[in-house]
């Protein structure tokens, strides 16, 4: 069963476990849809209300792309515990095997690939949010900063998968990449989902 199909008790169970997935590439993604969610839950609440009539074209995209994204975000739980098999059974190669270092090499780079993802697809849920904070309901600005919240932990967890795993790549140049994508990732929209938050919390005091 895919992971994304699990009640929340038979998820947290196996996240528990000793099971090396999911870990904590699968938790971020499901944070991010988690508060992608709640995106999707301030634009439903708030559609259709004659106060907000001039937002209903900008309304509806944001729930058509809320959708998307929580999709997505739920999809990459399962796709980071695959991307994450090859690095595990590298790791239990012989150190002595020729094969190794290359094998090692390739499956460090497949395992960051399901954690830069998540950390776009958060990125952009981030947005999402800003623009709800502004044209959301005021009824419903707590779940915005919840939403925001949940979406830059996202974020921000998926950022540590990559990290951990360029640090011991060999080609320096390419895990420069990674790393450099992932820091504008946290310092641009890290800093959005702070001015959103900042911006409910205002509303709300």
């Amino acid at each position: 069963m895919p992971y994304s199909d699990m009640t929340a008790q038979a998820f947290t169970d196996v996240l528990a476990s000793s099971a090396p997935v999911p870990g904590g590439g699968g938790a971020s993604a499901l944070v991010g849809a988690i508060g992608t969610a709640l995106a999707s839950m301030v634009g439903n609440l708030t559609t259709g209300k004659k106060k907000y009539a001039a937002y209903e074209p900008d309304l509806k995209r944001i729930l058509e792309q809320a959708d998307m994204l929580r999709a997505e975000l739920l999809a990459e739980i399962d796709e980071d515990a695959r991307c994450f098999e090859p690095l595990s059974l590298a790791y239990g190669i012989p150190k002595d095997d020729p094969a190794r270092a290359e094998k090692l090499e390739d499956a460090l780079r497949v395992a960051c690939s399901a954690p830069m993802e998540i950390m776009r697809t958060a990125a952009r849920a981030i947005d999402l949010h800003a623009e709800l904070a502004e044209k959301g309901s005021a009824l419903m600005q707590s779940d915005v900063g919840v939403g925001v919240l949940c979406c830059k932990t996202a974020l921000q967890g998926a950022s540590l998968n990559v990290f951990v795993n360029a640090k011991l790549m060999a080609d320096r140049e390419y895990a420069q990449e990674l790393i450099d994508e992932a820091e504008s990732l946290l310092e641009t929209c890290g800093k959005h989902a702070d001015e959103t938050y900042s911006a409910v919390l205002a509303k709300l005091k």
